[in-house]
């Protein structure tokens, strides 16, 4: 690969863009004694595998002795043999029956025919039959499928809330009263919303279990994380001490050369300020076409659908006009919509070789089988050092050298990391976040679980403290119903609430994009007032459209095709209203200054939007809006700030700072803009909140105010984006001041001279980051932090 960088660092547009190169070693791989049923061993050697890697067996014995496991190594280690092993052996001895759950039908295909060749392999007369279950079957597919009874079942959570556990006493009571195994496949992607909802499941998931007399092993697969076990029990609702970590990688991996590489500044002559950068996806594009010209079956991972497709139809074009047309036909984009013969089709054209490069979205960063790769680009970090380093692993075959280059994009995280190098390489992986208490979910969980099976007073083992009075506020509602038994106080549902509600979303209110009678997309509530409010430029499919009617009460927006170079972007007003403080502490670095954890309401009313230019960014012009107030129940974090930091920002006792690399500061005597900087502190938090946690910036929303009715103080908040709250702002209550010191580093490291998309401004501003004073966030954080 030396010879490949030294190749590109020669290529025309080659400004000096590599800010870092290092590379990652490689390492042999280390085995481990496995005994294994003779008929297994023998499949398996059929498959060309004849010894175990080492974490493969630490993870099969955990299992096999009863315990809970959490494998968390890296892509491609072989993780599904860990549980493969023990569900066949199970299901050759006695006919245990094991589930098998993944996020996305993608994988679910990709495991079923993975396993299925295997149990093929072992004769129809061993019992061990493997079948998947998922909504995109037919109805008597499923009946077929049930009557057939396979031991291993693979399903996603949104199955198994809505197909199996309503279900379980009258269908499925075959497969519950022999289930040994539980196999949790990417648990890091429980996070969030998604992840509080499924961890809710899982608890409805043991209460079924339990009614069986089944007392199945949990077999969690993730990726690196800062908190596997953690996690991994918040999502299964199983004890922290009941699982074995097994975290140690000894399968073979080739060297991994790694390029960190920063698209060149506009120059300010050109109409933009320090700290816009051309596009992440133009500089990718170069790089995928020459690699691919060079010869090397290169990987994008790109941000959205629209950039993968677009921006491969844009490379294969390229390569044509160099003169490749072979080359050009071997490029495609990956991305969940596709069909699944399309999926399988461009996996399938990976494996053999014959597609040589493709544009993805996050859709490969999961187990897909889709073989080694010789180069994989990252357009734009993708938020967390876990994904960055899940799509680096695409790279490599066995123990050949591969390149991974990360290509940024200008906001802070970017930046941050190709200014910080080590802070990729060398910081810990980053905490998987969920809340099986939210209140807002725990009420249709617990009436979802009445439907499955009565519920009694000792449920409050699933369900948490809350549980008591979540029934009592049901039976007043009469959703449920109490029932006097030999057994004690039962509780029923009057129905099956389970279609109520969906786990992948919160609000089930949609707005239909509408252009020339054809509805071309469907929008959230809450994001059509913001992507699709009358006047705003909506980009689909490559096209742009401009929509000329909002109608919230049939829930249509109406659009026709424009041609405008401008983009445009909502203002909006909030306000929090804190309805209790739920728990309180000192900053650990000031003492003097409290740091609470509450339930807030955030109200926010859009009230206009603003058209940009959409070359230069530059604001054409501003437009009102009259549109619904929206509100947010849900929990955040707030601090205030303590006078002598408050009197010194006012005073402007901070001024300018000589070194934007140091953030050292010189006293001018000038006024400061308080407002300002309180503001850019709010900014700069909210956007380091994914270097700590696996979260995406819009999860995470902020406010700060010179003065607060409740503290009368100045104050910021920084809140969950989700009725009742994800855990985010809960994490960070416990763990701020390492949060304010990542901060506080990235402004430090930001050179531009007054706030930038690398360090204060934030594309999700409602007041058009404006005011944004970053010297005096400097000061403040310093200030708290000490440092």
């Amino acid at each position: 690969m030396d010879d490949t960088i030294a190749w590109l660092r020669g290529r025309p547009y080659y400004e000096g863009q590599i800010v870092d190169e290092r590379t990652v070693p490689g390492r042999a791989a280390t085995t481990a004694d496995c005994d294994l049923d003779s008929r297994l061993a023998g499949v398996l050697a059929d498959e060309g595998i004849t010894d175990l890697y080492t974490h493969q067996t630490a993870a099969i014995d955990g299992v096999r002795d009863g315990d809970n496991v959490v494998l968390a190594t890296e892509t491609a280690s072989g993780k599904s043999l860990a549980y493969t092993v023990p569900a066949f052996e199970r299901a050759l001895d006695r006919r245990a029956t094991t589930l098998y759950v993944a996020p996305q039908v993608a994988l679910i295909n990709d495991q079923t025919e993975t396993l299925s060749e295997l149990a093929q392999g072992l004769g129809f007369a061993s019992g061990v039959s493997v079948a998947q279950y998922t909504g995109r079957q037919s109805k008597s597919e499923k009946e077929a499928i049930r009557e057939r009874q396979p031991t291993v079942l693979l399903t996603t959570p949104d199955m198994l809330h809505y197909g199996i556990l309503p279900h379980a006493h009258r269908l499925w009571d075959w497969f519950f009263s022999r289930l040994e195994t539980v196999v949790i496949d990417e648990v890091h992607g429980y996070r969030g919303i998604f992840g509080s909802h499924v961890s809710l499941v899982m608890r409805r998931l043991a209460r079924i279990a339990e009614r069986f007399d089944s007392d199945p092993e949990w077999v969690c697969c993730s990726a690196t994380i800062g908190n596997p076990v953690e996690h991994a029990a918040t999502v299964t609702g199983q004890p922290d001490d009941s699982f074995v970590l097994v975290d140690e990688d000894t399968s073979a991996s080739g060297p991994r050369h790694w390029l960190l590489w920063n698209p060149p500044e506009y120059e300010a002559g050109d109409g933009w300020g320090s700290g816009r950068r051309k596009s992440s996806h133009v500089e990718t594009k170069r790089l995928f076409v020459d690699l691919v010209e060079r010869g090397l079956q290169t990987v994008v991972f790109a941000g959205s659908r629209q950039t993968a497709e677009r921006y491969a139809g844009d490379s294969a074009d390229e390569l044509r006009s160099r003169g490749h047309h072979d080359l050009a036909d071997g490029v495609g984009a990956y991305q969940a919509a596709l069909t699944n013969e399309k999926r399988r089709e461009l996996e399938s054209r990976l494996q053999s070789g014959d597609l040589r490069g493709v544009w993805s979205t996050s859709a490969l960063e999961l187990g897909v089988d889709v073989g080694g790769l010789d180069a994989v680009l990252i357009d734009g970090y993708p938020g967390t050092r876990m994904r960055a380093f899940q799509q680096a692993g695409r790279a490599g075959r066995g123990t050949d050298p591969a390149l991974v280059a990360l290509v940024g994009g200008e906001d802070q995280l970017d930046q941050y990391v190709l200014r910080n190098p080590e802070t990729l390489f060398e910081k810990p992986a980053e905490q998987a976040v969920t809340n099986p208490e939210n209140d807002q979910l725990l009420p249709d969980h617990v009436l979802a679980a009445a439907g499955e099976n009565w519920l009694s007073a000792d449920d409050d083992r699933h369900f948490g403290p809350t549980f008591p009075d979540i029934v009592a506020d049901l039976e007043s509602a009469d959703k449920l119903e109490r029932r006097s038994t030999d057994q004690g106080i039962r509780w029923t549902s009057n129905g099956r609430p389970h279609h109520d509600m969906s786990l992948r979303t919160v609000d089930d209110r949609e707005v239909k994009l509408v252009a020339k009678g054809d509805v071309i997309a469907r929008l959230p509530f809450e994001d059509a007032l913001r992507d699709a409010h009358p006047g705003a430029v909506y980009h689909h499919q490559g096209r742009r459209y401009e929509v000329t009617d909002l109608d919230l009460s049939a829930g249509v927006a109406q659009l026709d095709r424009t041609w405008a170079d401008f983009y445009t972007r909502v203002l909006h007003d909030k306000t929090i209203t804190v309805e209790a403080d739920l728990q309180e502490r000192p900053l650990p670095t000031r003492e003097d200054v409290p740091v609470r954890f509450a339930s807030v309401t955030m109200r926010k009313q859009i009230t206009g939007y603003e058209r940009r230019d959409g070359s230069s960014g530059e604001v054409l012009g501003q437009r009102p809006l009259d549109l619904p107030e929206t509100s947010l129940e849900t929990k955040a974090m707030y601090y205030t700030v303590p006078e002598d930091l408050h009197a010194e920002i006012l005073a402007g006792e901070y001024g300018a700072p000589t070194d934007g690399a140091t953030g050292e500061a010189a006293t001018d005597g000038g006024s400061g803009d308080f407002p300002g900087s309180i503001h850019a502190a709010e900014h700069a938090m909210i956007s380091m909140f994914p270097f700590e946690y696996l979260c995406d910036r819009g999860d995470i929303g902020g406010l700060s105010t010179p003065l607060h009715p409740h503290t009368g103080e100045p104050t910021i908040f920084i809140y969950d984006g989700y009725p009742g709250g994800i855990g985010l702002n809960r994490a960070a209550y416990h763990d701020v001041t390492p949060l304010m010191e990542t901060t506080l580093s990235m402004l430090r490291s930001c050179d531009c001279a007054s706030g930038c998309p690398a360090c204060v401004q934030s594309p999700h501003c409602g007041n058009a980051n404006d005011p944004l004073d970053k010297h005096g966030a400097v000061h403040l954080l310093d200030g708290l932090t000490g440092n």
